[in-house]
């Protein structure tokens, strides 16, 4: 049966989602999870979440979903060692490195892909297979053909998003709250910027403020198509909210558990306890358009205060959901009762009378059945009572003594189910790595987003790779292909996957320096080219950049919300000692969001006559570039930084092998009068930022 997957976020919530059915929680420990907003729990609190759940037969998977920096690798496999001890059935991760680690000291617990690996493809699930995970949460903007195609071809267990919050960005490919707010969501600590105003209305003044949420996304309801996501073969179905309340877990895996078994829920308490104006299902359906969005209106939240009471009533009661057996033996032959009680897990105990039976004047076993079968108020349900006594049967005792008898086995049956069962750990001593030497200048390379933009001859000269998206390969001239670099696309849905491999086979020979990887599945089909890993990647330590390595990147670029005290422990070298060069960002409008929902659909109707251009004002008046790959549920969108970051006066205090500028709205001109700047050194020309290079990342 397809497994219900219930968010946890505080204790209270976990009591919610299992007495409602849960089938398994994902709840968050110490800092390392992508939901450090949650209320989340103490160790205290989360040792007693563990015990709870585990009587009661739901799993417990730990988020340590977020990127790492080499000073909290260690603490993070600590956090993995504590969850293994108290029980955890599985761990959610995104960092390479971390899973890594956690592989070395728990090989026994099962590793789960989190969404924030952007995986989004069969090859990036078989990708994350090889590299031990044994279940790949998908991302939430698959169709269902898609989930299908993957789910029935994947090595291992897929799991899917059903209801919740739907970010605007392909998780693990925004960097939009790190930048404007200083708060990471790859980091836990999203301050959802997605949700204020990112106006795409025409015709605003300049400096007029945007008033309409354009990146702000309804909810993802799929609850309707529960058959269809079971007939797909999805190992679980997943509930996102660990933000919010026990009340919204309640109504959320109510629903889901009717919709499991073919039978009718609440549609009204599910939409009342949290929505945005409505759900949305429109990229499971491949819907690509303006009824994606919504806003929380002061409607919706009256109607959740309204709808939280009889939300509250669902988890008030204990849910009778483990069978037990009882098993009656002894009797008057013998001089008392022994009573098994036992479960499907094979945790069995035994309690005995206090007082000898009598002989009985009548059949005692109805009687014996019903004082065994009110287990009312604990968390098992009598699955039958089964007697082998000797020719005297069990005899005669009364209803309270065989009533003591069954609260005592019981007691005894959930201490016995809320032991963790013992998984191998093992003591690791995490390798050190060689730290980057700072103060040299960095060779520079340059990104570029079209052919177009290349500069004269004396600027490309001094540039050791150019990089280019693969589209562009035919525009760039032979003789510049030894030092180019083909970009390939972060996000590959639908038939760009199969169109880039195509293309990859169609340039093979053609001179090109290598190519770009931008996720995990790329490392499968880019060779036999040399490859680079890039801004997808979000390489942040030393142990995932050994991973990629270990995968054949020749090259890596750093991921740009990385400190540059941290960025010195990214050093990566060959198995044989050989280093292996990194890169950082120096310049470039960074890509805030990459998403497949077209924030410009709500003020157009259909992509004819679209330019693939656009902006966005938020409420301060500024003004978020937009660009769009393809049409419709073919493309890719990218909000754009409007403030560029600049080091080309600090390239010394940038710890990589490579300096890399990113043009991606600049004119051919503004290009070359950038790269003067750069190769000078020389202090930018207009407003820019440091970005978070001098934080404490």
């Amino acid at each position: 049966m397809i497994e219900l997957l219930s968010p946890a976020g505080s204790p209270e919530a976990v009591i919610a989602a299992v007495q409602n059915g849960a089938d398994a929680i994902y709840m968050g420990l110490g800092n390392f999870n992508a939901r450090r907003g949650a209320k989340n729990f103490t160790d205290e609190e989360f040792e007693r979440s563990m015990r709870y759940c585990r009587i009661r037969g739901c799993k417990v998977y730990v988020t340590l979903n977020t990127l790492v920096n080499d000073r909290e690798i260690a603490q993070a496999v600590e956090s993995a060692r504590l969850a293994s001890q108290l029980g955890a059935d599985g761990i959610i991760i995104q960092d390479l490195g971390l899973a890594y680690a956690i592989r070395q000291a728990l090989p026994d617990i099962p590793l789960h892909a989190s969404t924030q690996m952007s995986i989004h493809n069969l090859a990036g699930v078989e990708a994350a297979a090889e590299m031990g995970m044994t279940r790949a949460v998908l991302a939430r903007e698959l169709s269902l053909e898609q989930i299908k195609f993957i789910t029935q071809h994947a090595s291992i267990e897929t799991e899917v998003f059903v209801h919740g919050a739907l970010c605007m960005s392909v998780s693990g490919q925004c960097m939009m709250s790190a930048f404007l707010g200083g708060r990471s969501g790859n980091r836990g600590a999203c301050a959802g910027p997605c949700r204020l105003p990112f106006d795409a209305t025409n015709g605003l003044r300049p400096g007029q403020p945007g008033k309409a949420c354009h990146l702000s996304l309804k909810d993802m309801d799929l609850v309707p198509h529960m058959a269809q996501l079971k007939a797909a073969g999805v190992a679980s179905i997943k509930i996102e909210g660990r933000l919010r309340t026990p009340e919204y877990a309640a109504a959320a895996v109510t629903a889901c558990r009717a919709a499991r078994a073919g039978q009718p829920y609440d549609e009204a308490l599910l939409r009342d306890i949290f929505s945005r104006s409505g759900f949305s299902d429109a990229y499971l359906v491949g819907r690509n358009d303006g009824t994606m969005f919504g806003v929380r209106t002061e409607a919706d939240a009256a109607a959740t205060r309204a709808a939280t009471p009889k939300a509250r009533e669902l988890f008030r009661r204990e849910l009778e959901r483990i069978p037990v057996h009882f098993c009656v033996s002894g009797g008057v032959e013998d001089g008392g009762i022994k009573l098994t009680a036992f479960d499907d897990n094979g945790s069995r105990v035994n309690v005995y009378s206090a007082d000898e039976p009598q002989p009985a004047q009548k059949d005692p076993a109805p009687g014996i059945e019903r004082a065994l079968g009110k287990t009312g108020g604990t968390p098992f349900t009598c699955a039958g009572v089964e007697f082998a006594c000797g020719e005297g049967g069990p005899g005669f005792l009364p209803g309270s003594a065989w009533n003591e008898m069954r609260r005592e086995a019981l007691d005894k049956l959930l201490q016995k189910r809320s032991e963790p069962a013992p998984l191998a750990t093992k003591e690791i001593t995490l390798p050190e790595y060689a730290e980057h030497e700072v103060g040299m200048i960095p060779q520079l390379a340059a990104r570029f987003e079209t052919a177009a933009q290349l500069p004269g001859a004396e600027y490309l000269a001094k540039l050791r790779y150019l990089i280019l998206p693969i589209r562009e390969a035919d525009a760039v001239p032979q003789p510049l292909r030894c030092k180019t670099l083909l970009e390939l696309p972060r996000a590959a849905f639908g038939t760009v996957e199969p169109d880039t491999m195509r293309r990859l086979a169609a340039l093979e020979g053609s001179g090109f320096a290598g190519v770009v990887a931008n996720n995990l599945a790329q490392f499968g089909y880019a060779s036999p080219l040399p490859v680079f890993g890039g801004l997808g990647l979000n390489v942040t330590n030393p142990m995932s950049a050994a991973e990629y390595v270990c995968l054949g990147a020749r090259g890596l670029l750093v991921q740009p919300e990385t400190a540059l005290t941290a960025m010195r422990a990214v050093a990566p070298r060959q198995k044989d000692g050989t280093p292996v060069p990194t890169a950082a960002l120096c310049y470039g409008h960074l890509p805030l969001m990459l998403t497949r929902a077209c924030p410009l659909r709500n003020v157009r109707t259909s992509c004819v006559g679209c330019t693939h251009k656009g902006k966005l004002r938020d409420r301060k008046g500024r003004d978020f570039p937009v660009r769009c790959s393809a049409p419709g549920s073919a493309g890719m969108r990218t909000v754009f930084n409007p403030v560029p970051l600049y080091m080309g006066d600090r390239l010394t205090e940038m710890p990589v092998d490579l300096a890399v500028a990113a043009f991606t709205l600049e004119s051919a001109d503004r290009v070359e009068e950038v790269l003067t700047h750069l190769f000078h050194q020389q202090p930018f020309d207009g407003e820019f930022t440091r970005g978070l290079y001098y934080t404490n990342n």
